[in-house]
């Protein structure tokens, strides 16, 4: 099935889904609604000088000013639906006006989304097309982002504007691999703009645009020459990336209140980790010092007065120091992430594997970001999902990592539905998609044999007594008053092992995949 064969099915897949989050309106809505339904207020009741101090709610306004603009033009739209949503005082207000204002705008963002996909599906390897639709793997692709089970309950339960985003990102990757070096460079710039938690992947956007973009020949080798560097393509890049950065900043930097808007984007006192343990490598690190502590207190090898109490497990968003392992400061886990992405970036520079090579770079710099960034947010781990479904379609080792990390990174995100109506939506559309996912992409593979080895396949199938536990036994134990903290410890240590599993193969296959292609084919 060639690219342009989607026509028929992909019209039928969109609108299915959309049909799927129009049900999803009345469900449960996290503390990110009211997050936005403030910044609602705060932009189309403030002028733009005090976007970045109003302080009436805890929940300030910390997403960079392209997203500020987004919000004032929804406020425009949403003062038709309800004008008490957009008064900054009217605090936790939430009309059912507002509701389906709030929840359509996130519907209807999500057509970029849509574009994006169907972008996508235009770049991969066609080699492998299937008489069988359910086999293509275009139409794959194209269920394994639109229909994406975190992106559902996280933008359409959960409530966030991740779609359009991902949009956003998807569409630049799929200008990258049509060779529009230029058109995706400005798109991930906006991008950034619009929220800066996709810094993550800017090295891997860096490095590929400086050395697939700004060398111009072709050497038989794949080497590069220096005489084939072109300045003008450097200063073309330079000058699309200061454009936007100067739309975007520049009123505010005029006002002198960069310094402001720093300290709204990189909070670093709101502590290590999130309240919601994201399952990464400060989860497994955090309890281990809990077990440690434990340990001492029992046997008396700790003084009690000076452990702190419930430091990490109090579900608070707040600083903390470790009772026995060496507390984490910012700067190491800066550190950390630096040095955990460095061999993706010189492999992306002295192995390059074209756009591919790119996007399994773009993987792996999110990832790094996820195990080892500061107060790294559950939800991030969808940065290195979505992208990781292009490779999946294409290369059976692919499929098997995606498999491994998109079923534990998505097991992970359960916590954040807690609401007992909800419980049987997460898991029937978890079910769904991850048994899609696994049929599918056995289907494509299946001359290749089965995607996972034994361990990987126990691993997952572990999942299964966890979340038994964590939703049924657990909340009749004697446990729950003593240990309240203890689903989510679970859940986040025992999905951070898959997804450093996942991260590690990853990086495996990087190295010793397929051999380094020739500049012409960058």
């Amino acid at each position: 099935m060639a690219a342009h064969e989607a026509g028929s099915w992909f019209p039928v897949l969109a609108l299915g889904v959309t049909l799927l989050k129009l049900l999803l309106i009345p469900t449960y809505h996290s503390t990110d609604f009211e997050v936005h339904r403030n910044w609602l207020a705060i932009t189309h009741s403030l002028p733009v000088s005090q976007w970045y101090y109003e302080a009436t709610s805890e929940w300030t306004l910390d997403y960079p000013p392209f997203f500020a603009w987004f919000e004032y033009v929804l406020s425009h739209v949403a003062k038709y639906f309800d004008k008490e949503m957009l008064v900054v005082q009217n605090l936790n207000y939430s009309s059912h006006a507002t509701i389906f204002f709030q929840r359509l705008s996130v519907i209807f963002m999500d057509v970029l989304l849509i574009y994006a996909v169907r972008e996508c599906c235009r770049c991969i390897n066609g080699k492998r097309a299937s008489k069988e639709l359910m086999e293509s793997p275009l139409f794959v692709l194209a269920v394994l982002l639109l229909w994406n089970f975190g992106l559902l309950i996280v933008d359409h339960i959960h409530f966030q504007y991740n779609g359009f985003l991902f949009g956003l990102m998807l569409l630049s990757i799929a200008r990258l691999f049509q060779k529009r070096h230029l058109e995706g460079a400005f798109l991930f710039a906006v991008l950034l703009h619009f929220k800066h938690i996709y810094l993550y992947v800017a090295p891997a956007y860096a490095m590929y645009l400086f050395r697939s973009y700004c060398f111009t020949a072709n050497n038989p080798d794949g080497s590069l020459k220096w005489r084939s560097f072109s300045i003008l393509r450097l200063a073309a890049l330079g000058l699309i990336v200061s454009l936007v950065s100067a739309l975007s900043l520049g009123p505010f930097i005029a006002w002198g209140q960069l310094p402001q808007i720093l300290s709204r984007l990189f909070p670093f006192k709101r502590g290590l980790c999130h309240a919601y343990w994201a399952p990464n490598f400060w989860a497994v690190y955090n309890a281990v010092d809990k077990t440690f502590t434990v340990i001492g207190l029992k046997y008396k090898l700790l003084d009690p007065a000076k452990v702190p109490k419930a430091a990490m497990t109090g579900g608070l968003v707040q600083e903390f120091q470790h009772a026995v392992l060496p507390s984490v400061t910012p700067l190491v886990a800066l550190a950390c992430t630096a040095l955990s992405m460095l061999p993706s970036i010189f492999c992306l520079w002295f192995k390059p594997q074209g756009p591919r090579g790119f996007l399994r770079c773009l993987v792996l710099c999110a990832l790094s970001s996820f195990m080892f960034g500061w107060h790294v947010h559950e939800k991030a781990i969808l940065l290195a999902i979505l992208p990781l479904s292009l490779l999946s379609v294409e290369r059976s080792r692919d499929a098997s990592i995606y498999l491994v990390l998109s079923t534990a990174g998505h097991f992970s995100l359960f916590p954040l539905l807690f609401t007992a109506p909800e419980l049987p939506i997460k898991i029937l559309l978890m079910l769904l998609f991850t048994v899609y996912s696994f049929s599918s992409l056995n289907a494509i593979f299946r001359r290749r044999g089965p995607l996972l080895n034994w361990l990987e396949t126990i691993y997952l199938i572990g999942l299964i007594p966890l979340e038994i536990f964590c939703e049924v036994a657990f909340p009749f134990t004697t446990w729950k008053l003593k240990f309240p903290f203890l689903p989510l410890l679970l859940t986040s240590v025992y999905c951070a092992v898959g997804i450093l599993y996942a991260w590690l193969k990853l990086y495996v296959s990087a190295f010793v995949g397929q051999p380094a292609v020739r500049q012409k084919e960058e």
